[in-house]
């Protein structure tokens, strides 16, 4: 029974990743495009709070307030606009994972470092100076340095949901504040038929702020 619904919940998997990539190229492709595409590069960097939803639970795992490890995280953004609402953006970023547990020598974190690079569909609505965002798509992410040596896999994969406010400026770039929600789906343990987890998937809260300037080329002067 167990490898049934293994087989299924990875199949199910697959179908969301699939059904998210081909939502991104059908918004992409519906919205009214730019004259000349805009390309943005820049920085961003926050505050996180994660943990691990673990099936059957850890021990001291609860509350959850006590079961997140805070951490912080920041990395490198290029942005590609070819459309006047919406627009590709890929990260390369550090991100501080892991989860806390109660035991008989107190409270214990398990941090995990960790390099991810996203892939998301940028939305935004309002005005030039000042809009509200979606971001939403898959990534792949790496553990670097596991300070406890507390996993088995290194290997991690997931969805990122994100959401906030943005300000462009007409010399300093644009500006933006932003909540972001990452479920990994990728597991830190093994979840097969004869491991002792179904699930052991880091899920990650963050806060960031972030700041892009335009790439602009230089125009070739015909004689």
């Amino acid at each position: 029974m167990r490898k049934e619904r293994c087989t299924y919940s990875h199949r199910a998997i697959g179908l969301l990743v699939l059904t998210l990539l081909l939502l991104q190229g059908i918004t992409a492709f519906a919205q009214p495009r730019l004259q000349r595409p805009e390309f943005w590069l820049g920085v961003h960097g926050g505050v996180s709070a994660g943990t691990v939803l673990f099936k059957p639970a850890e021990s001291g795992m609860s509350p959850i307030t006590k079961a997140c490890v805070l951490g912080g995280n920041g990395g490198f953004v290029f942005r590609y606009m070819g459309h006047k609402y919406c627009a590709f953006q890929m990260e390369l970023n550090y991100m501080h994972r892991g989860w806390a547990q109660t035991t008989t020598a107190g409270l214990t974190g398990h941090n995990l470092h960790y390099i991810d690079l996203p892939i998301l569909m940028h939305l935004n609505v309002g005005s030039d100076q000042c809009r509200w965002f979606l971001d939403f798509g898959p990534q792949i992410g790496y553990c670097v340095y596991d300070e406890s040596k507390s996993i088995d896999k290194r290997f991690n994969w997931g969805l990122v949901a994100g959401t906030g406010i943005e300000l462009q400026t007409r010399k300093a770039g644009m500006y933006w504040l932003g909540v972001r929600y990452d479920f990994s789906l990728g597991g830190v343990y093994g979840t097969s038929v004869t491991d002792s987890h179904s699930l052991a998937n880091p899920m990650d809260l963050s806060v960031n702020l972030g700041w892009i300037m335009p790439v602009k080329k230089k125009l070739k002067i015909k004689n």
